[in-house]
């Protein structure tokens, strides 16, 4: 899932190579030359009529110089300091200003309620046990009433069977040696931390992917905004801390994108430099140069080995991500000009990423598991020893223990097909079919006028979800008509953590699972947005038209998350404002 980027794959030293310059756009709308303009070919080609500001470059010296080079592979990416003083401010402040909006929806009134809800009842619970002796113990039949009053004395010394891994309840524990176990607040402490960060985190990949300060905004403001995300902000489970990892991972290999392509311009512009006319060796165009050790993909890899130990299901992140890693290093040969630029993607850049990536995430991942390794009474620490000749022998026995754990766990989540009032198909996800509800009380209304509710839904803001599923069709015509690579990274996150749910028809499902790649349809709905917007060499009625149109959007969001933030946050209004908010059957 990436792009053609507008190039054939070689160039002969000393043929009559040309390469055309096409400048990029500059505006706020995305576009398929934003990333490279097109690149070198074999041969020149007939003249033909072009717009102004373009030409044909017939000289092969211009096409190995670095500046040709970096063009050709990354386009005008730039740095912060190379904006105009008016919009370096709001580069950091538009962010900046997001994350704060989303940090205050998430942190205000975040103890209520002052009891535990839904899947917390596992989790947090779980994380109290981990502070206590490093592993998941098992907890009294009736231990929720008194930990809700903050007594967590019902925790027993038996180990637990638990099938998730412990880092995302090592987070949870964070809040909780924070702020004490009787604390509700300090329950979701590391949920709300962890879901503000994201919102920063997204501005900043947003305006990697698009280039644009502008839509950076805004996908920072979408975020802090949306109800999915917002409700799993506010409670202690570990599905945000899933999507936070994920991002993470995301934002490692957009860098690493251009760090790797910034490396190979510069390299094979040094060769350029002792080779005939400015023009490489022909040999080293065969292949291309080496690009040395990648620190950005050591990070994507450490990032993907704690995603993965907060659920299984990173693996398939894993598994698109490494596969879009390879594909964007063969192509960014393949524009360079490199002559064998598949076989060398793989074997100069694919087999070591392959080590480097799966041997990172591997490590970070049984890191994640100290506290069962350390521990003398654990949920199967020893079963290697009890059952001596079987499982993969030639592991050592904390690993085969392990591993046995492993197998256990899967069978348990291939055999989940238990029924449950709020589960979800994943057909039904991107409509806000049936959004799973945390919390219902019917208290009596302040005067004692009626019935009151008091609800935690996890719907999104319809504007946002609706918007990027029709958003999707977009990307799909982008990536397979123009070949946007934009639009393949954002497939590319879909694929990994939508698609694979399909192959599980009968397992229980859940919504919001969904939080998991709602950043990657919020990149959709802002690559939309930005085509509304237009580029700069539009003219002005067309940007001020697109403007208007995004604002009014903006507006509408905003005063639709205003009017779903009481069903997100457990306020209590009437039972009647309740039911005017479910806007289908199936949400109640």
């Amino acid at each position: 899932m990436t792009q053609s980027d507008q190039a054939p794959p070689g160039v002969k030293a000393g043929a009559g190579a040309a390469t055309r310059a096409t400048p990029a756009p500059q505006g706020p709308g995305p576009s398929p030359a934003a990333s490279a303009s097109t690149a070198v070919v074999s041969r020149p080609r007939r003249r033909r009529r072009r717009p102004s500001g373009t030409g044909w470059v017939t000289d092969p010296r211009t096409a190995f110089t670095r500046e040709a080079l970096l063009e050709r592979l990354s386009g005008p990416v730039r740095s912060w300091r190379d904006y105009p003083p008016s919009l370096r401010l709001w580069f950091w402040l538009g962010p900046i200003l997001t994350a704060a909006l989303g940090g205050v929806l998430r942190f205000v009134r975040l103890g209520e309620p002052h009891s535990l809800v839904f899947d917390e009842t596992y989790y947090v619970k779980d994380a109290y046990s981990l502070l206590q002796s490093g592993y998941e113990r098992n907890w009294a039949k009736d231990a929720n009433t008194a930990f809700n009053q903050g007594d967590p004395s019902q925790l027993l010394n038996t180990p637990e069977y638990v099938v998730h891994p412990p880092l995302g309840k090592w987070m949870i524990a964070w809040g909780m040696d924070l702020f004490g176990p009787g604390d509700s607040f300090g329950w979701r402490f590391s949920s709300a931390v962890v879901g503000t960060l994201s919102i920063l985190l997204m501005a900043f990949v947003a305006h990697k992917l698009f280039n644009s300060v502008v839509l950076g905004t805004i996908a920072g403001l979408l975020t802090a905004v949306d109800g999915t995300h917002l409700v799993m902000s506010r409670i202690g489970i570990l599905d945000i801390f899933l999507e936070f990892w994920i991002l993470v991972v995301f934002a490692c290999l957009l860098l690493d994108r251009q760090d790797g392509r910034r490396r190979l311009a510069i390299r094979l512009a040094r060769l350029s430099s002792v080779g005939h006319d400015g023009v490489p060796p022909s040999t080293a165009l065969l292949w291309g140069p080496r690009l040395g050790f990648r620190w950005w993909r050591l990070a994507a890899a450490a990032a993907m080995g704690a995603a993965i130990g907060i659920k299984w299901s990173a693996l398939f992140f894993l598994a698109v991500f490494g596969l879009l890693m390879v594909l964007w290093d063969m192509n960014a040969r393949r524009v360079a000009g490199i002559r064998h630029w598949a076989l060398a993607g793989v074997v100069r850049d694919g087999i070591p990423a392959f080590f480097l990536y799966l041997g990172t995430s591997a490590l970070v991942y049984l890191s994640t598991w100290t506290g069962w390794f350390l521990s003398s009474n654990a949920y199967n620490r020893h079963w290697a020893e009890q059952n001596p000749g079987q499982g993969v022998g030639w592991l050592p026995p904390a690993l085969r223990s392990l591993w046995e754990y492993h197998l256990q766990a899967y069978a348990f989540h291939q055999g989940l097909s238990a029924d449950h009032p709020y589960k979800a198909s994943a057909w039904t996800w991107l409509v806000l079919g049936r959004p799973t509800s945390f919390y219902y009380q019917s208290p009596s209304c302040p005067g004692g006028n009626g019935k009151c509710s008091e609800a935690i839904l996890s719907v999104g803001n319809p504007l946002i979800w609706w918007g990027a599923a029709l958003a999707l069709l977009v990307i799909l015509f982008a990536w397979a008509g123009r070949r946007d690579w934009r639009a393949g990274a954002i497939l590319a996150g879909m694929a990994g953590g939508y698609l694979p749910w399909f192959m599980y028809p009968e397992r229980t499902t859940f919504f919001f699972y969904a939080v998991s790649f709602e950043p990657f349809l919020i990149l959709a709905l802002c690559y939309a947005l930005g085509l509304i917007l237009g580029s700069q060499h539009d003219p002005p009625w067309r940007r001020r038209a697109g403007f208007m149109v995004v604002a009014v959007f903006l507006a509408g969001v905003l005063l639709l998350s205003a009017f779903f933030y009481p069903i997100w946050t457990a306020e209590t209004i009437t039972y009647n404002d309740w039911h005017l908010r479910m806007w289908m059957p199936s949400w109640i």
